[in-house]
């Protein structure tokens, strides 16, 4: 906790960089960080699945382009899975590749996405059509910033660590049955955490077990690009994906 006002002692920066964030996210954040930083740089874009663009993509690389950023330099993504996803397809796609921080701001992003190299764009209401395996340099994970989080994302998120005791440690739903998700939100983004390293460590270009981690995703995707990416959230989605599947018969 409180790792936001201490990202200096964590990554370099004495470069440039660049942090992507976005209108949904405290203005404080990024200026947070951008104090901490010899050459920092913020760029905002639009909350929300479209920003997960082709546009916004070239947006992006056009500003780092202007600024004169090289390889040596990095970006910081500030923000939630969208922010991070678009973020890191930009860092994996300049000039060949450059350093992605994630400070995820968000519980999906706090309890998944942020770890895991899976970055990406969408094309025409195609989730995740666009991208590629590319890890950040550093993650850093302050729970403090989930302060400023609406109930409705608070709850999305938590989506992923129910799919995460579902498909791996069911002492993470214990959690849930028996405890305070609101209170104990650091011990369940923590040992999420833990079974996404577990099974990437494993394969991570998903070839066979990393699949796992796509429990209600398949169906959930769909049901996003039906609603046009945009009236329902992603955990809401994977949470209707995973229900289907729960179904006792007997």
């Amino acid at each position: 906790r409180g790792c936001l006002y201490r990202v200096s002692d964590y990554i370099d920066l004495k470069r440039k960089v660049m942090i992507i964030t976005d209108d949904g996210v405290p203005l404080s954040y990024a200026k947070t960080v951008q104090e901490q930083c010899q050459k920092g740089y913020i760029h905002i874009i639009k909350q929300g699945e479209e920003s997960k663009s082709l546009s916004v993509f070239q947006e992006l690389c056009e500003d780092l382009l202007s600024h004169g950023f090289s390889r040596k330099d990095c970006i910081v993504a500030l923000g939630g899975g969208v922010v991070g996803d678009v973020s890191g397809y930009v860092a994996a796609s300049y000039m060949r590749g450059i350093d992605v921080i994630q400070i995820p701001t968000t519980t999906l992003s706090q309890i998944d996405s942020s770890i895991g190299g899976k970055v990406a764009i969408n094309l025409e209401h195609v989730k995740n059509i666009i991208g590629c395996f590319y890890h950040p340099s550093v993650v850093l994970i302050d729970p403090e910033t989930l302060k400023t989080l609406p109930k409705r994302h608070f709850v999305n998120g938590l989506v992923e660590a129910v799919k995460a005791g579902l498909i791996y440690d069911a002492s993470i739903l214990d959690l849930f049955e028996h405890g305070n998700p609101e209170t104990q939100v650091d011990e369940i983004i923590y040992r999420s955490l833990l079974v996404k390293k577990a099974v990437v460590e494993q394969d991570e270009k998903e070839q066979n077990l990393r699949k796992i981690l796509n429990f209600g995703h398949t169906l959930g995707h769909g049901i996003e690009s039906v609603y046009g990416l945009s009236e329902l959230l992603h955990g809401e989605c994977v949470a209707i994906g995973m229900i289907p599947m729960l179904e006792d018969e007997a």
